[in-house]
């Protein structure tokens, strides 16, 4: 059994063991709990985790907008629990807390060699935009930001 509800600051240690832990996922400093919890936060209701029958994190998914666009983080499903649709029901979530906000697109990032998570985002709807160059520029000292 597989229980979800909006994802606390207090499950940020356990998200992110769970991030470190899964091949695909990317982080950064930007990553960090003081950051995490800002974003938290800065986008109260929009992200998400699945609990397992004994309350241990088994799936998260961040987001959060900037009021027009919304955007997708780290979703992630341990191993041991995906295909019973968790991913898809963290993703419902997101998607309807944004459309909430009155956001009607969503924007999110796949590592390229990320092949199982670009099939889910096809699966769920998504479409990739091949026109598009990701563009970053770091404003500190830091070039892992």
């Amino acid at each position: 059994m597989v229980t979800f509800r909006s994802m606390l600051e207090e499950d940020i240690p356990a998200a992110l063991t769970l991030w470190q832990g899964l091949p695909g996922i990317g982080l950064r400093d930007a990553d960090s709990p003081a950051a995490l919890a800002r974003y938290l936060r800065r986008n109260p209701g929009c992200s998400f985790v699945a609990l397992g029958a004994s309350g241990e994190l088994v799936g998260v998914s961040l987001a959060g907008h900037d009021g027009r666009r919304g955007y997708l983080h780290h979703v992630a499903v341990a191993e041991a629990f995906r295909g019973r649709g968790i991913g898809r029901a963290l993703f419902d979530r997101c998607a309807g807390a944004l459309r909430a906000e009155g956001v009607e697109k969503i924007n999110l990032w796949v590592k390229a060699d990320n092949a199982a998570g670009l099939a889910f985002w096809k699966r769920v709807g998504g479409s990739e935009r091949t026109e598009l160059v990701t563009v970053s520029i770091v404003l500190g000292d830091n070039p892992n930001a």
